[in-house]
């Protein structure tokens, strides 16, 4: 058996706890402070731009961006599907149009089909770096449409910052 040793605060082996004295308290912080640190917070974790050299080729996400917002329109895609090659303002500005083209199919009883088309040429120009602008025609059985679209290089990918069906 094993003896376990006691000692009594009386006994001069006694441990005596060692107190220490706490650190100050921090300074309080006033709303300017916490919104200057929030403000650096959101420039810190905001979308970083990324040079040219970083991102890949951008035609073949030109091309099948094209196609992918045109079937959209058309209603045989979701938008949401696109929600991570475009921003928050090209979402708002596809799903004005979305819905505008859903009205009218509904006014002329015509459902949501997937759209006949080929892509024509693609024009790219890269007015700085890390951003391309770029005109992609889209040739369907009836017309053939322009799409304009800029894309800028964002946290290492490319990301469509302006969408424009013609």
């Amino acid at each position: 058996m094993s003896t376990v040793a006691r000692h009594d605060d009386d006994e001069p082996g006694a441990r005596t706890a060692r107190l220490r004295p706490a650190p100050p308290l921090p300074e309080r912080r006033t709303p300017e402070m916490r919104a200057a640190a929030r403000a650096g917070a959101d420039d810190y974790f905001a979308p970083q731009p990324a040079p040219r050299a970083e991102l890949p080729d951008p035609r073949p996400l030109l091309e099948n961006l094209t196609r992918s917002v045109i079937e959209v329109i058309a209603g045989a895609r979701d938008l949401t599907q696109l929600a991570r090659w475009i921003t928050a303002d090209v979402h708002t500005v596809l799903l004005k149009r979305v819905i505008l083209a859903e009205r009218a199919r509904r006014v002329r009883g015509v459902p949501g089909t997937v759209p006949v088309v080929s892509i024509g040429t693609v024009t790219v120009s890269e007015p700085r770096d890390g951003v391309v602008e770029s005109v992609v025609i889209v040739h369907g059985r009836a017309r053939s449409r322009a799409v304009a679209i800029r894309l800028e290089g964002l946290d290492g990918r490319w990301r469509a910052t302006s969408v424009s069906v013609l």
